[in-house]
């Protein structure tokens, strides 16, 4: 497999995209891109970064963010000291305090002995207190009452909503695309033909006019397609609310 940083940098030269858009996309800073492409990890804040940023470049440019951050971990992480310390026995102090026992033998003798003492107490006196036996039913009702209560159930936490959405466009057949995210224009009027598609993008807010309904709108990996309609169609995705529909005046327009 190619370097991972050679990989990102022809990855990102094929799609003519400039270092500063990726920043301005992915929110990581552009030393830290050039830090990834020539595999300056010394440069980065450390791995658990080194992965996080990895993934996030590779998602934008559209790559295999996985096989990256595999090959990162296969390349250049090292286990830490605590895992390459060999299993060894028990520490001679700890064996020695095992081996010790914490009471003496006649304490337990002596537990045992005041417990039977204390039995035989009691039941001389229930014994002796008819009034006891004219509770005791009372007391049990009460207790199997109580267990009978049902436990109150925890509330469950509500899945956080993700704060981005990823959107790709794939042709069915001739269409024309104009798409626009974060006050940009990401696809400024192109004619997509039919097996055609684009990068992946994510953003917060996509609008999207379509001319027709043959494309299919991949939103975070989960294909969807649009109404058929002979005028163009407008469309706004968002985290929260999904696919909602644009009046003619809201419909995005390019060029």
């Amino acid at each position: 497999m190619p370097d991972i940083g050679a990989s990102l940098r022809e990855a990102r030269m094929r799609a003519r995209i400039d270092i500063s858009e990726i920043e301005s996309q992915t929110k990581i800073r552009a030393k830290y891109l050039r830090a990834l492409e020539n595999e300056e990890w010394d440069l980065l804040p450390g791995p658990t970064y080194v992965k996080s940023f990895l993934r996030t470049y590779a998602e934008a440019l559209d790559l295999d963010a996985k096989l990256l951050v595999d090959e990162y971990k296969l390349r250049h992480e090292r286990l830490s000291e605590v895992e390459l310390q060999p299993i060894s026995a028990a520490a001679p102090g700890r064996e020695r305090r095992r081996q010790t026992p914490l009471l003496p033998p006649w304490f337990f003798i002596a537990v045992i002995f005041a417990g039977l003492v204390f039995a035989l107490y009691l039941l001389g006196t229930t014994g002796d207190d008819p009034d006891d036996a004219a509770t005791a039913p009372a007391a049990t009702t009460t207790t199997t009452t109580t267990a009978r209560q049902p436990a109150r159930e925890t509330p469950r936490r509500r899945r956080a909503r993700p704060r981005k959405v990823s959107l790709r466009l794939e042709a069915t057949g001739p269409v024309n695309v104009c798409l626009r995210a974060g006050g940009r224009t990401l696809v400024d009027s192109v004619t997509l033909e039919s097996g055609q598609r684009t990068r992946t993008f994510r953003s917060r807010r996509f609008r999207l006019t379509v001319g027709n309904n043959a494309v299919i709108l991949r939103i975070n990996g989960k294909a969807r397609r649009l109404r058929a309609s002979s005028d163009p169609i407008g469309v706004e995705i968002t985290p929260r609310r999904g696919r909602q529909p644009l009046s003619d005046a809201r419909r995005p327009v390019c060029r």
